[in-house]
């Protein structure tokens, strides 16, 4: 291997700082993903086919879908979400969990990047999208976060696909507590009237993008979805990097 200035570099400073893998605690060296190292990175594996053409989720039958291409899972049956469709590839377990966890709550940016390469790779949506927006974090929480983590996906996801960036066109209006404290019909009043449209006429008849980090009920991204649909969005699709199984 041919010792490049950068590489050089890298190898120095895993020698003066040595650092582990966040999720087996190997030793890290020559890694291309941040704090992770490739064996780890490599267990990361796309949800099996079939999936509920609406919500994404896996079905337990390998044949659901041979007959009727189009048959929603029982959830989006009885309440069909206000979303056109939405991608949620991954599982929110293993070795994603431990990357999403320390790039949420723990600072660790620098995952912004592969983590969007990620949902990239695995993109099953239209592509003539005319934008991408995040997920919004109350000012209260963005304060104390530092950072809104679906925001930082946002960006670079738009990089890959070339898509531009919606900027505080959707905003969090309540702060509220968080969902994965509450049961689903306690989720639903958490979260009722909580966002809000500064620029409708930003929104009206277009394909909008929302991205997000976890799908765990599809309670934020449906009301999400609901606010942009009155504010006159033709269409709103979702893009998770992992939902929970």
């Amino acid at each position: 291997m041919t010792l490049t200035p950068s590489l050089l570099l890298h190898r120095v400073l895993h020698t003066l700082l040595p650092m582990d893998c966040i999720s087996c605690k190997e030793a890290l060296f020559d890694n291309a993903i941040p704090y992770i190292c490739p064996s780890c990175w490599k267990t990361i594996c796309v949800l099996p086919e079939p999936k509920c053409p609406r919500c994404h989720i896996p079905f337990s039958s390998s044949s659901t879908l041979t007959h009727s291409p189009q048959h929603l899972c029982g959830r989006c049956r009885q309440r069909p979400p206000a979303y056109t469709k939405a991608c949620t590839p991954y599982a929110y377990q293993g070795v994603l969990k431990d990357a999403i966890s320390q790039f949420k709550y723990h600072g660790k940016v620098r995952l912004a990047q592969p983590l969007a390469q990620l949902m990239a790779s695995a993109w099953d949506l239209p592509r003539d999208l005319d934008g991408i927006m995040a997920v919004p974090l109350h000012p209260t929480r963005l304060r104390e976060r530092e950072y809104n983590q679906s925001l930082l996906l946002a960006e670079r996801l738009s990089q890959h696909l070339g898509m531009p960036v919606m900027w505080n066109v959707l905003v969090r209006t309540q702060h509220t507590v968080p969902q994965t404290t509450l049961k689903r019909s306690a989720r639903l009043k958490n979260l009722r009237k909580s966002f809000a449209v500064t620029h409708p006429d930003v929104v009206s008849g277009k394909k909008i993008l929302l991205v997000d980090d976890v799908f765990t009920t599809g309670t934020t991204i449906n009301e999400c979805a609901k606010t942009l649909r009155k504010a006159g969005a033709e269409a709103v699709y979702v893009e998770t990097l992992a939902r929970m199984i």
